[in-house]
């Protein structure tokens, strides 16, 4: 059941992808441009490289929209942020304004349109297919 929790702008910038989370209590919401809704998570792993010991990266959880509300997919982008630690890393990426948070949904939501597009049209696999 939801519950409505008042905004504590005390709590950080809301224009950025971490202090939004903890001003609103919950993570940030986009509507990507194929006109499905997405939550976005910030996650981050060791990379084994010494200088660079931490990565982040923004995980979007495409919701469902109809039937049963859940996730029925996701994107995410490649590494964005590094630390010598995972909490150094995170709140490097939790710096990020909402403007580039959603300019990365974007880009991974054209590359995700790029990959499913075919690279050869059907009537040229059908002339090869026949020589």
């Amino acid at each position: 059941m939801a519950q409505f929790l008042p905004a504590d702008h005390a709590r950080g910038d809301a224009n950025t992808i971490g202090g939004y989370a903890e001003v609103h209590g919950r993570p940030a919401a986009f509507e990507g441009s194929d006109g499905m809704a997405y939550s976005v998570a910030l996650l981050a792993e060791p990379t084994g490289d010494p200088a660079r010991p931490w990565a982040a990266w923004l995980c979007f959880l495409r919701w469902r929209r109809m039937g049963e509300p859940g996730v029925e997919g996701h994107v995410e982008t490649g590494p964005l942020a590094w630390g010598a630690s995972e909490a150094e890393a995170l709140a490097t990426l939790g710096a990020c304004t909402l403007g580039e948070v959603r300019d990365e949904l974007e880009g991974c939501l054209a590359e995700e349109r790029r990959s499913a597009t075919p690279e050869r049209r059907w009537w040229d696999v059908m002339r090869d297919e026949d020589a």
